[in-house]
């Protein structure tokens, strides 16, 4: 996600187990992976479409105020301020995406994927509109958002938080709350200070991460051994 400061329709900030299925409940496939690039690029075709009718930002950037246009919440999540932006994420979600969709179901995948990208633009929108508001804080408002690399973030968040090596650690020291929270806050900063550009949804960023991070910690994406078996059976 990256920001500048244009018109409304330009002004923009981007962002298993190996048993197949294919009814959403089986995991150990990567074709949630396929599937959210097919998305990208349909929406890229008609982001060029509804560009030149001049209806690009009505349908894909989220700008405040939210309730003007409440669907690009989620379609400004798949939506891309171009081929480079585009390429970008597609290989950053390839490289987080794959192994967390081997470890959960197609529909989880998606529900997650589309769910942390939707809160990481609003927390854009939102928190910069709410800092500038604030005395001798030197934050603009976001004017709009759009991209993937909120749900990106989440990934690597969610990834970093539930491999072995995080887990089984957690299980021979035992971790406050509190303060594996707050590492997982330094590792969002970190995370985002690195992968800082100019132009670039910083707070979008980290809450991705830190979403991310929190659920993997929680291991929402986790598929049970008895859901597992049920749909090797099928």
């Amino acid at each position: 996600m990256a920001s500048r400061s244009r018109s409304r329709s330009q002004s923009t900030t981007y962002l298993r187990s190996d048993s197949g299925g294919t009814d959403g409940s089986a995991s150990g496939s990567s074709s949630p992976i396929l599937e959210v690039l097919v998305v990208f690029a349909v929406v890229f075709v008609a982001q060029g479409i509804t560009t030149v009718a001049g209806l690009m930002g009505t349908f894909f950037i989220l700008a405040p105020p939210l309730t003007t246009d409440p669907w690009t919440i989620v379609t400004s999540v798949y939506a891309h301020s171009g081929l480079g932006h585009l390429v970008s994420n597609t290989i950053a979600l390839l490289v987080f995406g794959w192994p967390v969709a081997r470890a959960t179901t197609r529909l989880r995948f998606h529900t997650f994927f589309a769910i942390t990208g939707a809160i990481a633009g609003v927390s854009q929108i939102v928190l910069t509109g709410v800092l500038a508001a604030l005395p001798f804080v030197p934050v603009a408002p976001t004017p709009g958002v759009l991209g993937a690399s909120g749900a990106v973030f989440a990934l690597l968040g969610y990834l970093v938080a539930s491999n072995r090596l995080a887990t089984g650690l957690a299980s021979f020291v035992a971790v406050p709350q509190w303060l594996s929270l707050l590492v997982f806050v330094g590792l969002a900063i970190a995370v985002t200070f690195a992968t800082a550009s100019p132009g670039v949804a910083l707070i979008a960023h980290f809450t991705g991460f830190l979403v991310g991070a929190v659920a993997g910690r929680a291991r929402v994406l986790q598929v049970d051994s008895s859901t597992q078996s049920d749909a090797a059976r099928r």
